[in-house]
């Protein structure tokens, strides 16, 4: 039975890292992990802020180097790989899924409608989560066989109608991505991604292997109560081959911004794929493909993503095209309601760097 922790009081352990001088980034940081974790660090061109604690009972800041689990960054690492394969003519943005996937978009939807953009900016309808896959004996999952399982959930919505979040739709990307270059899609992620760009903190994990590298960041699930903290740990509990291509990676803050920095700098696709990838879509006018358009107080643009995953891990990565940067992250995917929020870390270290 897992061990319930109880952190009484957020104020003892604030502060580990000192603020530069009133440039507040501190201070909002500070203030974020009233919504966040036990702890919360900001990663910028001018170093890391850590506030609270990496690990429940101990004094430790949370650093760069630190490995966690990204979640949904991940979906920005796959969307690289398709657009370099549309790069290399052996896909296509608007041809429909059943082209290069024959049979697998099936059931309540419809392969010969649904397009590769469709999946990658999340219009295409699929149902947002796996509900009824089956795992192996030894308790893993195979990506077709958690694709093949969404196929009977009712649409969100017809394709191209609406914008749904999906992570489903990325499990059927992975699977693309695995038709085409005939490597396992993690495989494919690292070859193209994290070895070119000498990402050594950051991994695609393989069926089974729940573990962090190490320095890693402890995840906690739970919340809070006034100013009583419940959180009981779940850094391992969960098992990756679930999430896959939609969110099984890790990753560290510094490696995080060195991929978005790559990106956004017209290093890992075409500079007509990343237009496409900076494209958004909807109402809110923020999401392109698998890359969010984030507007700061500052009057500049940031792009990025953000992450979570129950093994207790929140993140938030965003780069302006000058480079500036920030990356966030704290020790729970609970965020709560009020402000501020990561965003507004981000916000305000990279508005003051």
């Amino acid at each position: 039975m897992k061990r319930l922790a109880v952190l009484v009081c957020a104020l003892l352990l604030l502060g580990v890292a000192p603020a530069k001088a009133d440039d507040g980034v501190q201070t909002v940081l500070d203030q974020y992990l009233m919504q966040a974790g036990p702890g919360a660090a900001v990663h910028t061109g001018s170093g890391t802020r850590s506030t609270g604690t990496g690990k429940l009972h101990e004094r430790r800041p949370i650093t760069a180097a630190d490995h966690f689990r990204i979640g949904s960054q991940t979906k920005t690492f796959t969307a690289v790989v398709v657009l370099q394969l549309v790069d290399e003519g052996r896909a296509e943005l608007d041809a429909p899924i059943s082209r290069y996937l024959p049979g697998v978009v099936t059931g309540n939807y419809n392969g010969d409608v649904i397009t590769v953009r469709q999946l990658l900016q999340h219009t295409s309808g699929l149902v947002r989560d796996v509900r009824d896959a089956k795992a192996s004996a030894g308790g893993t999952y195979a990506l077709a066989e958690l694709v093949r399982s969404a196929m009977d959930e009712p649409a969100q919505n017809a394709p191209g109608a609406a914008q749904n979040y999906s992570n489903v739709g990325f499990l059927v990307l992975g699977l693309l991505i695995e038709r085409l270059t005939g490597r396992q899609a993690g495989d494919a992620i690292t070859e193209r991604v994290i070895h070119p760009l000498g990402l050594t903190g950051t991994r695609f994990p393989v069926p089974g292997d729940r573990a962090l590298k190490t320095p890693f960041l402890n995840g906690y699930l739970g919340g809070r109560l006034g100013q009583l903290f419940f959180w009981t740990e779940a850094t391992t509990t969960v098992e990756l081959s679930f999430w896959s291509t939609a969110g099984a990676m890790e990753s560290t803050l510094d490696d995080l911004q060195r991929f978005y920095r790559a990106l956004v700098g017209g290093r890992l696709v075409s500079p007509s794929a990343l237009a496409e990838m900076k494209r958004t879509f909807g109402p809110a006018d923020q999401y392109g493909l698998a890359l969010v358009k984030m507007p700061l107080s500052c009057g500049v643009v940031a792009w990025g993503h953000n992450g979570a995953l129950t093994t207790g891990h929140y993140s938030f990565t965003l780069t302006t095209d000058d480079g500036r940067f920030a990356s966030v992250v704290t020790n729970t995917n609970w965020q709560g309601s009020g402000k501020p929020s990561a965003v507004d870390v981000a916000d305000r270290a990279i508005c003051t760097g």
